[in-house]
């Protein structure tokens, strides 16, 4: 170590040469330290043959492998452009098929909906040129995806959800052995359950609108095509309300026949009561269930029992659902898709919809009870239509109704009297009672014959069929200011006193303390202390 040190006026100064302070900060340093190891650069050996595991310098791989990385940089382009070159320049490479594979990908991962429809095409492309390569049911998946990507919401348009529906259902059955079946039935699962809500979006509004068969009709399809639909028992459970609503309007109708009324009522209380128990039998973990018992209890119908395989299988499905949280409450205003998370996770989704229920076929189904109703009511053909229909038998006439049974019409037995004369008797319901008063009177009441006791109405006919003779109506007494011929009437307010001279007469003095007058009386006493 050197130390250089110069003498000036005032201070010292001294230089400590580098070599010293490179010594000293060596020194510090640990003899165990580790130096770090240097950075190689990644070696990406595209000289590798992924299909033959060999290493190949072929043009036609070093295209590929050009194109691969250009992907994954997302140089979209640029990776197109070369694919396309290998698939024109070499067609009989190895890579033709992946190649063919890999376009769509580019368009696939470019997304918009314009490069969609080109992946679409790409892709069907090459399912029609390798139907049997494992690939293809890669290439239907991603097809199906193309339309879950762009679906709307269930209360807007649901024409791309129909098409992914439409296409895993094409890839289920096309690969069956494919190892993407499981992801392809839970996609077709969350497209069904937007699609059902949808449907039952619309028959709600239908039902709050108590337009019935609109509602029965969207509801119906419902029940009927996803069976797995996150409110399935909501869905059977507005099926009974909208019956029972039939119901109430039919009771409410003016002009019916009280015999019609009851059959109707009867009829749509039923099918009520069937919705209700398909609630308790098929779904009977759903939250809904209780609801569905409490109106079997108030119409007074039995509460069926559902069997352990529906438990099981109800409670399987309400566990696989994830419950919607707040974050994805918030994620689904403002995310472009629906939320789908209640959509369940086991079960077979529906692979052929059956045929949608429409509101004219349940319109003209209420036009042929109606019609049922009424030809049961009919006096000659009530115990036929009664027993076709599967109902209960109808009272005898002039019965009691019973709870269970509708009444018959009531009536009447033929009133008497029409027998006793010609003219046809007296066909008012009021008698005209008189003893008779001949012989023959009495022998022709003999003859008559004798009245049912059992009978409920009465004749009321009578046993005098001639009317007595009217009286001549009495004299009308004599006006008292009419003055008789030759008599010498004196004025009426004179009279003739006890000498025979006439007389005025008196006359009373009138009380007109309690009369209105307009004249103001003058007050007496303390009334005059009072202003009114």
């Amino acid at each position: 170590m050197s130390l250089f040190t110069c003498t000036m006026p005032g201070r010292t100064l001294r230089i400590v040469s580098t070599a010293s302070i490179l010594a000293i900060a060596l020194s510090v340093i640990p003899a165990n330290a580790k130096e770090k190891p240097k950075k190689h650069k990644k070696n990406e050996d595209l000289s590798a043959n992924p299909l033959a595991d060999v290493n190949s310098k072929q043009p036609d791989k070093q295209l590929y492998d050009k194109a691969m990385l250009a992907l994954k940089k997302g140089r979209f382009d640029v990776a197109r452009l070369d694919l396309q070159t290998l698939l024109n320049t070499y067609p009989q490479s190895e890579y033709q098929m992946r190649a063919k594979l890999a376009v769509g990908d580019a368009w696939f991962k470019e997304g918009g909906t314009a490069a969609l429809a080109q992946a679409e095409a790409e892709y069907e492309d090459f399912i029609t040129f390798f139907p049997t390569a494992p690939e293809a049911a890669e290439a239907k998946m991603k097809v199906g995806d193309i339309y879950f990507m762009q679906m709307e919401k269930p209360d807007r348009d649901y024409t791309n959800a129909e098409k992914a529906e439409q296409k895993y259902r094409e890839m289920i059955q096309q690969f069956p052995d494919s190892s993407l079946i499981p992801r392809a039935k839970q996609r077709l699962r969350e497209v069904q359950e937007v699609l059902a809500e949808r449907e039952y979006q619309i028959g709600a509004y239908y039902s709050s609108r108590l337009n019935w068969p609109g509602s029965i009709a969207r509801l119906q399809t419902v029940a009927d095509t996803y069976p797995l639909y996150s409110r399935s028992d909501q869905v059977w459970l507005t099926i009974g309300d909208d019956y029972a609503g039939e119901a109430k309007q039919v009771q409410l109708a003016k002009g019916l026949p009280a015999a019609v009324r009851e059959r109707l009522q009867q009829v749509y209380y039923d099918k009520a009561a069937a919705a209700y128990a398909k609630v308790v039998t098929r779904y009977p973990m759903a939250p809904m269930v209780e609801d569905a018992r409490d109106r079997l209890i108030a119409m007074n119908r039995p509460i069926p029992e559902p069997t352990q395989a529906a438990i099981a299988e109800s409670e399987a499905e309400e566990q696989s659902r994830q419950p919607v949280r707040f974050t994805d409450k918030a994620l689904g205003m403002v995310k472009h898709g629906p939320v789908v998370v209640e959509a369940a996770h086991v079960g077979e989704p529906t692979m052929t919809s059956p045929t949608r229920t429409t509101a004219p076929e349940i319109t003209k189904e209420n036009q042929q009870i109606f019609l049922a109703a009424y030809k049961t009511s009919q006096p000659g053909s009530a115990s036929s239509t009664t027993e076709a229909a599967g109902a209960a038998k109808p009272t005898s006439p002039n019965e009691p109704p019973r709870s269970d049974q509708p009444q018959a019409p009531l009536q009447f037995e033929k009133v008497g009297g029409s027998e006793d004369s010609g003219s046809g008797g007296n066909s008012v319901g009021v008698s005209i009672v008189s003893a008779p008063n001949s012989a023959a009177d009495a022998s022709k009441d003999a003859n008559k014959p004798a009245e049912d006791p059992n009978a409920v109405v009465k004749s009321v006919g009578t046993t005098q069929t001639t009317l007595p003779a009217a009286e001549a109506p009495s004299a009308a007494p004599d006006q008292v200011n009419d003055i008789k011929s030759g008599s010498n009437p004196q004025p009426a307010a004179q009279t003739a006193d006890a000498n025979g001279k006439s007389a005025k007469a008196k006359k009373p003095k009138l009380d007109e303390s309690e009369d209105a007058s307009s004249k103001k009386k003058k007050k007496k006493g303390l009334s005059k202390l009072n202003p009114f």
